[in-house]
C-alpha cells in the first residue's frame, strides 16, 4: 500500500535539481546582508514563491545552507541572506564567476486563493525574500496585494518615498521598497530603529491598523501570507485569528539535508488525525497558520 508520504515523494520527482550555478553578482548592504544573483537555469525554471534552495557555501564546508528564493527569472535566481556563522561568511567571499552548487527548488509554496484577492504580504528581516517573490507573482489585475516589511537592521535596499498613497496611514509613513514600488505594489516599512519614513512598531501593529479599517465584506476577501522569525509568525497567526482571515506562514528552521531524509527540521502540526511532526523542508516551509503548534 502506498502511504501519503510516498505519494508526496512521487509527486515531487523531477522537480528538484542539483546544478553548478555561477555567481553573477553580489550586492552588499549594512548589517552584513547580501543579495546574490546566481545563474541556475533548472532551478530558476521550477522555482515557485515560498520555495528555497540549499547551497554549498564553499568546497571546504560540506554542510549546505538553506536560502529563500527572492526572485527567479530567465536563467537566474536571487537570494538574500545575513551572515550567521562560518558558512555564510565563506559564501559572502565568493566573486562573480565562482561556482555555487545549488540544490532546489525545495519545499511547498504559498498558494493564494482567487476567492481572496486582497493579499496581505508580511515579511520580517531575512523573511522578506519569499514575500518579494510572492508579490511578483501577483502582478495581475485580479490580485490586490499590500506588503508590510519590517527590520531592525538597515533594510537591504535603499529606502524610497512612495508615490502610492495610503489613506489609512499618516503621510509621514512613506518609505517603501523601490523594487515593489516599481511593480506598483503598495508597500510600507516598519521598524523600532527609527529609520526615516518607517512606521515605529511591529509589522503586526501596521497590519492591525489596516485590517481595522476594512469592512466585513472586504475582510472576507483577505488572506495573509507571512515569513520571518517565529515570534513574528506567531503574532501574525494570532492577528489573523482575531480577524478570522486565513493565513499561510513560511517557517524558519535549522536543517541539514533539506530533502526530508534527516527529519532534523520537524515542527508539530495539527492534522485531522491528530498532532504530527512534519518536516519544514519538504512538508513546508509554508503551512496553514492554524495548524502550527506554536510553542
Amino acid at each position: 500500500m502506498t502511504t501519503a508520504a510516498q505519494k508526496k515523494a512521487q509527486s515531487n520527482r523531477g522537480t528538484l535539481f542539483v546544478e553548478d550555478g555561477e555567481l553573477i553578482s553580489t550586492q552588499t548592504y549594512p548589517g552584513e546582508q547580501f543579495i546574490m544573483r546566481i545563474r541556475a537555469p533548472k532551478c530558476a525554471a521550477a522555482a515557485i514563491p515560498g520555495s528555497f534552495v540549499h547551497v554549498t557555501c564553499d568546497a571546504t564546508l560540506p554542510m549546505r545552507r538553506p536560502l529563500s528564493i527572492m526572485r527567479a527569472a530567465d536563467d537566474w535566481i536571487e537570494v538574500l541572506y545575513k551572515i550567521v556563522g562560518e558558512g555564510l561568511h565563506l559564501l559572502a567571499d565568493k566573486k562573480p564567476g565562482d561556482t555555487i552548487n545549488v540544490l532546489g527548488p525545495v519545499g511547498q509554496p504559498f498558494r493564494p486563493s482567487p476567492t481572496r484577492p486582497k493579499c496581505l504580504l508580511i515579511g520580517g528581516g531575512v523573511g522578506i525574500p519569499p514575500i518579494v517573490f510572492l508579490a511578483e507573482s501577483l502582478l495581475d489585475e485580479k490580485w490586490a496585494p499590500l506588503a508590510i516589511l519590517g527590520s531592525e537592521l538597515p533594510f537591504p535596499f535603499s529606502l524610497e518615498k512612495s508615490r502610492i498613497e495610503m489613506s489609512w496611514l499618516d503621510n509621514d509613513i512613506s518609505s517603501t521598497m523601490p523594487l515593489l514600488e516599481g511593480w506598483g505594489v503598495p508597500t510600507r516599512l516598519t521598524s523600532l530603529s527609527g529609520f526615516d519614513g518607517c512606521y515605529r512598531g511591529y509589522v503586526t501593529d501596521l497590519a492591525d491598523k489596516w485590517l481595522q479599517g476594512l469592512g466585513a465584506d472586504e475582510r472576507r476577501q483577505v488572506e495573509i501570507f507571512a515569513c520571518g522569525p517565529t515570534p513574528m509568525l506567531k503574532a501574525v497567526a494570532a492577528l489573523a485569528a482575531q480577524y478570522d482571515v486565513p493565513c499561510q506562514v513560511s517557517l524558519e528552521e535549522f536543517m541539514a539535508c533539506a530533502v526530508g531524509g534527516c527529519a532534523g527540521c520537524t515542527v508539530e502540526i495539527a492534522t485531522p488525525d491528530g498532532p504530527a511532526m512534519q518536516r519544514v523542508c519538504v512538508d513546508g516551509p509554508v503551512f496553514d497558520a492554524t495548524t502550527v503548534v506554536w510553542n
